[in-house]
């Protein structure tokens, strides 16, 4: 199939929550025969009219029933790993964007024997990100510095957390807890979760702090750099009062904490900054409101721009982190985002 021509797809969409709920509606909206599956018929319900909705969990006969010409896995982090090789086992194609310690890449052979294709990591930080890191590379040699802040927060504080999960809080929580691997002199190294702190100013939204976390992933093997971090970013207090008793928290009271409030407005800031020969900076900053929220749809845009891409053929077989698929992926996603009125702007 060609990259300018595209027929109607079967695409199987494995939870259908903020994010994945998003991608299905769009897909079904631009004409694919959507399925969407999850266990909460709430969210289910809410879906496209065209979508069809399956509740039920997630096992190897869902995709055999429908065979599909690609699956996106938007399952949480704790079980989203588990799918990834019954699919590729069985020869499917896997836009996904369950965010897991576990490296797919380890499951890259498998891939090639079966001829499963999976791309991993497709969502704003990592994905857009890592993208931009290697225009980079590309614009400028060997980064001497490269630096990622990212985060989807509320547009006003609270006096409290003032956060709201936008995906699994199960995965923001192992997000502050997991140690953060960055360049460092050339090197990979391992710094504590939430070290480095740094408050600074987001224009237009005010003092805001960030943190490094462990969103680099394969980029530290793919990018080139003397020196490299990932940090999220939140309102001021909010990891002061994660820290408080050492960080000790009940996991679920962090999830009622940090339940969505659709009615809240919210927002998704991203910095990209990289410098080596010469020097770019890109940043996203996007609202909320009647198209979608702002993480559902910067990250639910990049996952549709990947699913076209490998319904383009452009895509082999194998296990590929964004920043190593060709074929324009990022030209793609750019003019997904354009389609959706999200503006990526380099200043």
């Amino acid at each position: 199939m060609s990259a300018t021509h595209r027929a109607m797809a079967n695409i199987l969409v494995l939870g259908a929550g903020l994010v994945g709920g998003w991608v299905a509606d769009v897909l079904a909206a631009d004409g694919h025969d959507v399925t969407a599956v999850d266990e909460n018929p709430k969210v289910l319900a809410a879906r496209h009219p065209s979508v069809r909705g399956l509740q039920e969990s997630v096992d190897r006969s869902i995709a055999e029933r429908h065979r599909p010409d690609v699956v996106v896995n938007a399952l949480p982090g704790r079980i989203g790993h588990r799918v990834r090789r019954n699919l590729l086992e069985d020869g499917h194609a896997v836009a996904d964007l369950a965010f897991t310690a576990e490296d797919p890449g380890q499951l890259n052979e498998v891939a090639g024997e079966h001829g499963g294709r999976l791309v991993w990591d497709i969502g704003v930080a990592p994905g857009l990100s890592n993208l931009l890191l290697a225009e980079g590379v590309r614009r400028h040699g060997t980064l001497k510095h490269g630096r990622v802040r990212v985060g989807g927060n509320p547009v006003d504080q609270d006096g409290g957390w003032s956060y709201m999960a936008p995906f699994s809080p199960y995965d923001v929580i192992e997000e502050y807890t997991r140690p953060a691997r960055i360049v460092r002199g050339g090197e990979v190294i391992t710094v504590p979760a939430l070290s480095e702190r740094v408050r600074f100013d987001v224009q237009g939204r005010g003092e805001m702090e960030a943190f490094l976390t462990d969103g680099l992933r394969s980029v530290l093997d793919t990018i080139p750099a003397h020196e490299l971090t990932e940090a999220t970013v939140r309102w001021p207090g909010h990891i002061d009062r994660f820290l408080q008793g050492g960080g000790a928290h009940d996991e679920d009271s962090l999830v009622q904490a940090w339940a969505w409030d659709p009615s809240r407005p919210e927002f998704t800031w991203m910095e990209v900054v990289v410098e080596g020969v010469g020097k770019s900076r890109w940043v996203l900053d996007d609202q909320g409101g009647g198209g979608g929220s702002s993480m559902a749809r910067t990250t639910g845009a990049i996952t549709c721009a990947v699913v076209e891409h490998m319904l383009a053929g452009l895509v082999p077989p194998g296990v590929h982190a964004p920043e190593d698929v060709g074929g324009g992926l990022l030209e793609r996603c750019l003019a997904t985002y354009a389609k959706h009125g999200i503006v990526l702007r380099e200043v």
